[in-house]
């Protein structure tokens, strides 16, 4: 019998195996929740074992070609999913919550949806908060401002304990190292109402006490304590702490940092709080390289060396940096590219022409006279241009200080800056912008000089993702001064101002409103250029406008004053067979301006498809770039479009199109002989040039604004 009952319960588990087989092979690919509100697809999903295939799993297209990580099926953890899914709800306030699942098997793969229903939820109708009596009134007031969880809110375990996190977090962030909250609560499902109580135990003021460094070798302890915001005799703080651990990652010295409390030798009931800063330093030296590829800057490469604690242990750093870029267009790497992969480099006569690159070496000092302070003496020789406007080469020399509160998050840098160099840009427009037509006039605007500005930048970042924002504002200004009295020549005098304020608002779940004001300003002194006077701007610090992270309707520098060429065999030949000059034979280029001006509004939704990856946007572009005192008016362009948003590790890849119905801005049309010379065309100096397409294709990483 023993016999019998071992074949038959063999032969029923072989039965099973495939079952099981087939069971555990199916691909999951999909997984929905339907009717959920309180708690989002993005919570539920990692709260639960059974996980989603990968986009590319899941989409026919991709899955056909085998792409994409695949995740199985499990069907006893998918059981064990609607019970993770109920008590999650039930701690979140929602007891009465029901459950459903549909479930379609076929073969191979496995399409799962949650059908929830919420339910009325257990509120919150008296919250209390006590133990804060002997705190100072501005001191309570500030630990209970906005807390997570208010009266009327629904009974959210996780949310109680994060209020609880946050009022001991406050009360350490001043001073009370070890405050203590113990909460509470009474709970009523019939009536479906809570009580929630905090108990605080705010604890005993006190100030930092001895600060011991381990773990340092090379670098002297003095330059850790040097690093630290939290400094014998301030008082505690908790997220000085953190800003302190921060300030030491960020100087590059160190591979691992750790600041806290000294648990060993700290007395609860002491007026001191002893702190352990423990670190690791980096390795003496680091090299770094990349190779890239831009549509303006064809190939480009970098490679850069860093040598820590340079000439000593006072924590110096030393960076060589080197970067290049134009290669395959620019001499003396112009291999034809602009032809081919690098096509928008063809119409670049000027910024294009020439490969570009910078070759630098600095020294930075972390800590300098403060804990935020970073200074930094550089030495620079460069080539760099801006695409079908100029090209700037010049050596020189920089020093920073810049300043940056952990706390506050508002980095402001100084910057005095000398070089000597040169700016290269078409003739046709130092002829335009400066009045400079003739060859002797414009080699005196290309003659080499010194450039001594003093930079000063400040910017306030209050947003809740660098790279894809949805909340918060952004806005930084820039101050630019040139000056004989800095050192500069008297054709580089200028006072350049730029300001930024960008805007973000969730609208609903996924859905961001954005919008963005940017503006310009430029003051040159009026100077004599060969008995023409005017006033005079470099190229380089002129404004332009047009391209994908302003007004998107218009190619890059597109927007704003142009100035036309033609050879003048064309005009010849026109006037000779008594016909329009062939728009084909015109070339453009941009002159830019001392004054700017861009707004940019933007609504970004999730996709219908991939909606946890993909997004759609709709926008309003305006703006105008225009010269002061030139005589002509301002100049303001709209153009609307639509784009596509693919969520990556480096951010946001979009696709906008733009539809732009105007024509090029009027601009004289200078004719060039066999020579190089210039002169306007009779009748022409309010020429039009149409655009080749009503329609602007833009490819970009990271948002517009």
């Amino acid at each position: 019998m023993r016999g019998v009952a071992a074949a038959a319960l063999a032969l029923l588990l072989a039965a099973a195996a495939p079952l099981r087989a087939q069971e555990t092979s199916r691909v999951v690919r999909q997984l929905d929740f339907e009717g959920n509100r309180a708690i989002s697809d993005e919570v539920l999903a990692s709260a639960i074992a059974t996980t989603n295939s990968s986009t590319f799993a899941t989409s026919f297209f991709f899955r056909w070609l085998g792409l994409g990580e695949k995740r199985t099926f499990d069907e006893q953890e998918f059981k064990r999913d609607v019970v993770r899914i109920q008590v999650l709800y039930r701690r979140s306030g929602y007891p009465h919550v029901e459950l459903d699942t549909v479930v379609r098997r076929t073969p191979s793969d496995v399409y799962i949806t949650f059908r929830i229903r919420e339910g009325e939820p257990i509120r919150v109708t008296s919250l209390s908060v006590t133990g804060l009596d002997s705190l100072p009134e501005k001191l309570r007031r500030e630990t209970l401002l906005d807390l997570p969880l208010r009266q009327g809110d629904p009974f959210n375990r996780y949310v109680m304990q994060i209020a609880a996190d946050t009022i001991t977090r406050r009360l350490q962030d001043r001073g009370r190292a070890t405050a203590r909250v113990f909460t509470s609560f009474e709970t009523n499902k019939d009536a479906d109402i809570a009580t929630v109580t905090y108990d605080v135990v705010p604890g005993r003021s006190a100030v930092v006490g001895r600060v011991e460094v381990v773990g340092t070798n090379r670098i002297e302890p003095q330059v850790v304590r040097n690093l630290l915001v939290s400094r014998r005799g301030r008082p505690f703080s908790q997220d000085e702490l953190y800003q302190s651990q921060r300030n030491l990652y960020s100087s590059d010295l160190f591979r691992y940092a750790s600041v806290s409390i000294d648990s060993a030798h700290f007395e609860p009931t002491a007026d001191s709080v002893p702190l352990t800063v423990q670190v690791s330093e980096a390795r003496r030296r680091r090299i770094r390289g990349g190779i890239g590829y831009g549509t303006d800057d064809c190939f480009r490469g970098s490679l850069g060396w860093t040598t820590r604690n340079f000439l000593g242990s006072g924590g110096r750093i030393l960076d060589l940096t080197s970067q290049i870029s134009k290669v395959g267009v620019g001499r003396p790497f112009d291999w034809g590219l602009d032809h081919s992969i690098c096509g928008n480099s063809s119409e670049d006569t000027v910024g294009s022409a020439k490969v570009n690159f910078n070759l630098g070496a600095s020294v930075r000092r972390p800590a300098f006279l403060s804990p935020n302070n970073t200074i930094a003496v550089s030495v620079f020789t460069e080539r760099r241009s801006e695409f079908k406007v100029y090209l700037r080469q010049e050596t020189g020399t920089s020093v920073t200080l810049r300043r940056e509160s952990p706390k506050r998050r508002i980095p402001l840098s100084l910057a005095y800056t000398l070089s000597y160099g040169h700016t290269e840009a078409t003739p046709e427009s130092f002829c335009a912008s400066f009045n400079a037509c003739t060859p002797d006039l414009v080699a005196l605007l290309r003659q080499n000089r010194v450039l001594a500005t003093l930079t000063g930048t400040a910017t306030v970042p209050q947003v809740n993702n660098p790279l894809d924002p949805s909340r918060g504002s952004v806005s930084s200004l820039e101050l630019t001064w040139s000056s004989r009295f800095l050192g500069s020549s008297s054709f580089e005098q200028f006072l350049r101002s730029v300001a930024d304020y960008s805007w973000y608002r969730p609208l609903g779940r996924d859905v961001v409103f954005s919008w963005r004001l940017r503006g310009g300003i430029i003051f040159a002194p009026t100077v004599d250029v060969a008995t023409q006077s005017g006033n005079f701007v470099p190229p380089e610090q002129r404004f332009y406008a047009g391209g994908p992270n302003d007004v998107r309707g218009f190619e890059r520098n597109e927007l704003g004053a142009v100035v036309y060429v033609v050879p003048q065999g064309e005009v010849d030949t026109a006037a000779m067979q008594n016909r329009p000059i062939d728009p084909d034979r015109v070339t453009v280029a941009a002159t830019g301006g001392n004054t700017l001006a861009v707004g940019n509004v933007e609504l970004r939704v999730p996709s219908p498809v991939w909606s946890s990856r993909l997004r759609l946007a709709a926008f309003v572009d305006a703006g105008g770039v225009w010269q002061r005192g030139s005589g002509n008016p301002a100049v303001i362009r709209v153009t609307p479009g639509a784009g596509i948003r693919l969520t990556t590790p480096l951010g946001p890849a979009r696709l906008d199109v733009a539809y732009n119905p105007y024509k090029l801005q009027a601009g004289p049309l200078f004719q060039v002989d066999t020579l190089g010379g210039l002169s306007l065309v009779p009748g022409q100096d309010q020429y039009v040039k149409a655009r080749g397409s009503k329609f602007t294709f833009h490819v970009a990483v990271g948002q517009a604004f």
